[in-house]
């Protein structure tokens, strides 16, 4: 019996080391829940990649926000289960350099089409967009066309938004209201909140479930939301209303993890995303701009878009100072 004994230990020692070879290339993409649903680009970007791979799985962990995902690796640290994390913005990303996990991207970004300068050796752009406030052209005939109107708008005049201690859009209108009205920010907030209808934790629950189905005649969004309703809807019945002061600007980004299994794969996903296969499914599966220029693979909606003015803090002011301004709102809202 000992020669069948031997050969089935052979056998299952073969299988198991099949069974991890195959595990070996798994790349595993902490990202955001919209960023991987069925009408997001998560689906075709997995397909691209896993088509030039060959011999790897690509697999997306879904998490509520870039907030989210920057309290996930916190929580993980070294033994984070994340090869890469898709999805922090620019805002974002110097508390999530502190938490030193990260590794430089090695990638050339010559290619990247960007409204700013991109210097950044870890973070790695793959869109871009401004925060706006998108108004239902059937409620409203005339937005308005500045911060300083909106906060003397009509009472029927409401907006929803969203929660900027866990929502990413919440934190871009924070961030905006700061760079607009400095030290007058709370004063702004507390005008700001009578045409306020209500606050959702996140950009989906307000944009969705509210503001299309007609609970308020403005949302908190992004400049190239209209871009969907325009191309997939063919209707132009949702625009975003461009504000004379500028709009704040979103860049949303990609980076490796130190402690990466799979770190050659994990560039090469990185070098993959400034790509024509990756940003094809920018523009209107994640409804941002792509950050390389797409040339005639651009939407034509894109074209009928506004072009804001872009107002910026850098990444080591919004850590400085991102809880007190949270305070700053917090305390206006409870007046």
């Amino acid at each position: 019996m000992k020669p069948i004994i031997t050969t089935l230990s052979a056998l299952a020692l073969s299988l198991t080391s099949g069974a991890v070879s195959a595990q070996e290339r798994t790349l595993t993409v902490y990202t955001y829940g919209s960023f991987v649903s069925e009408w997001g680009p998560g689906p075709g970007i997995e397909a691209a990649f896993e088509a030039r791979c060959g011999d790897c799985d690509l697999e997306f962990v879904a998490l509520d926000g870039g907030v989210d995902i920057l309290q996930r690796l916190r929580l993980e640290g070294e033994g984070s289960a994340a090869d890469l994390v898709l999805g922090l913005d620019m805002n974002l990303m110097a508390e999530a350099r502190a938490l030193d996990l990260l590794a430089p991207h090695g990638v050339d970004t010559a290619a990247l089409a960007l409204p700013i300068d991109w210097r950044d050796d870890t973070f790695l752009p793959f869109d871009w967009g401004h925060f706006a406030f998108v108004y239902d052209t059937e409620q409203l005939a005339t937005p308005p066309a500045s911060f300083a109107e909106l906060l003397e708008a009509p009472d029927d005049v409401r907006v929803i938004i969203q929660d900027p201690r866990t929502s990413t859009t919440g934190q871009g209108l924070l961030l905006w209201i700061k760079q607009v009205y400095g030290d007058a920010a709370p004063e702004a907030w507390e005008r700001l909140n009578e045409r306020v209808l209500t606050v959702t934790p996140g950009w989906s629950q307000a944009y969705f479930s509210l503001f299309m189905n007609g609970e308020a005649p403005m949302v908190l969004s992004y400049a190239t939301s209209p871009a969907y309703h325009m191309a997939v809807e063919e209707s132009d019945r949702y625009q975003a209303a461009e504000f004379a002061e500028g709009h704040y600007l979103q860049v949303e980004t990609a980076a490796m993890l130190k402690s990466s299994d799979e770190p050659e794969l994990a560039r090469d996903f990185l070098s993959f995303m400034l790509t024509p296969d990756f940003q094809r499914h920018i523009p209107l599966g994640n409804v941002m701009n792509p950050a390389i220029d797409l040339g005639d693979e651009l939407p034509e909606v894109f074209e009928r878009l506004i072009e804001p003015a872009s107002l910026t803090f850098t990444p080591e002011e919004v850590r400085d100072n991102r809880r007190a301004w949270i305070r700053e709102w917090l305390n206006a809202s409870s007046r």
